[in-house]
């Protein structure tokens, strides 16, 4: 009897949850291009346009994202101040914000954003966190459903692929896939390398339960050149988003400029996530959370980088490799840092420590005895000193690695679980 009353409750809440959404939102989505731009110590947003598109890919059930990320869009109701939406995510500008020695330079970059289509005048914001932890708004409009000024244009059309294909986007992880430096004679070894990325993909612990909680559509569009710039030794190629290696310097670090043209050609499907597979045989790859995967085609070690940026990008865990200086100097470590795979030790209740046996010590010393125990181990988020990771080894600390960590494994599990149920 209490099964079935349980049964039923939960049923009632989720039918709640839904008609919430209904109440507020249409199927289709509303995409914001925004410029985020600014110095050094300066950061500043301003719209470019609107569009309206004919998905949105995400939870119907879970309107509020956890709390990761840099930045944050929020769609409010302008009378009650009520949050309707609100999901976090991180951008090129704070990377090279950390990174830029000349004080005077400014830097733009494009941030393409979906919400869900709202049925009335909404207000929205774009936060950016703090120092503190904490969020601030950088940047506020209204936006009234039936301006003209929102573009309602058809997608661009390029033939797509279901690479897997298990039900509603509303109840699935939606992941759009893209070409870049592939030409249309290429477009059959695209469709192979995604089937070959994704199947190593979920053939890896926690992924492999959890196939069926997925949809994969490969967009065919073509670039026309195939392969991606080389900046630093002036190698370029003319492909659809621009791609290159050498950002910020750094030699297998690749990013693509052009984040409106590849929201352009997602448009034609629901998608969660983003993902460009860059046709080459370099190493190396990027990925920001909840904006956009990049990932190389051939090299050997393809599919464990992809592994490793896609934990990025979809869960929005850290880096725990580091450095004695880099660019972990960005963190304040009086606070915990947002990602859920490192920690300050400022309180460490709120990340892993109850999957840490009783006998560890905190911190946790890096020797054999420890070797496959969870604890804290000094050195993470770039930094060598005040920052901890789970283990000593994991997928997000070494390309050799086999294994996502526990607490990896059990922040991916939660982040389907936001999108699926």
């Amino acid at each position: 009897m209490r099964k079935f009353l349980f049964l039923i409750s939960l049923l009632v809440l989720q039918g709640a949850m839904a008609q919430g959404y209904e109440a507020y939102f249409t199927q289709a989505a509303l995409r914001l291009d925004f410029y985020l731009y600014g110095t050094k110590h300066t950061t500043q947003v301003a719209l470019k346009a609107m569009r309206q598109e004919p998905f949105f890919g995400g939870s119907h059930t879970n309107l509020i994202h956890p709390n990761y990320g840099e930045y944050r869009i929020q769609v409010l109701e302008p009378a009650s101040a009520k949050v309707l939406y609100s999901k976090g995510f991180i951008t090129l500008l704070e990377e090279w914000q950390s990174l830029e020695t000349d004080e005077t330079k400014t830097e733009f970059f494009e941030v393409p954003l979906q919400v869900p289509y709202p049925k009335a005048l909404v207000k929205v914001n774009f936060d950016r966190r703090q120092t503190d932890g904490n969020f601030k708004t950088i940047f506020s409009t209204s936006i009234d459903p039936t301006d003209y000024r929102i573009v309602k244009e058809a997608p661009l059309q390029f033939p797509i692929k279901r690479i897997l294909d298990n039900g509603a986007a509303e109840k699935k992880v939606d992941i759009a896939v893209l070409p870049e430096g592939y030409t249309l004679e290429q477009m059959d070894k695209f469709v192979a390398d995604t089937q070959r990325l994704f199947d190593y993909l979920f053939s890896i612990a926690p992924y492999n339960k959890h196939r069926a909680d997925f949809n994969i559509y490969a967009i065919l569009a073509p670039s026309q050149q195939s392969g991606t710039d080389l900046a630093g030794v002036l190698e370029y190629k003319n492909t659809l988003f621009d791609s290159h290696f050498y950002s910020f310097g750094m030699e297998r670090y690749l990013t693509c400029p052009s984040f409106f043209k590849v929201a352009d050609v997602a448009a034609a499907v629901p998608y969660d996530q983003l993902f460009v597979v860059v046709n080459t045989q370099e190493y190396g790859g990027g990925a920001f959370y909840n904006l956009l995967n990049l990932n190389v085609s051939d090299n050997p070690l393809a599919e464990k980088t992809f592994v490793h940026e896609f934990g990025h990008g979809f869960v929005g865990l850290a880096d725990e490799y580091y450095y004695e200086e880099g660019m972990g100097s960005r963190y304040n470590l009086n606070i915990e840092p947002w990602e859920p795979n490192i920690t300050s030790l400022a309180d460490f209740g709120a990340k892993w420590k109850d999957m840490v046996e009783k006998n560890t010590p905190i911190p946790t010393p890096r020797t054999v005895k420890y070797q496959h125990k969870v604890g804290a181990f000094e050195g993470g988020g770039y930094r060598s000193k005040g920052m901890y990771s789970p283990m000593q080894d994991c997928r997000m600390n070494s390309i050799e690695s086999d294994d996502f960590c526990p607490v990896c494994a059990r922040t991916i599990e939660r982040m389907i679980h936001f999108y699926t149920e």
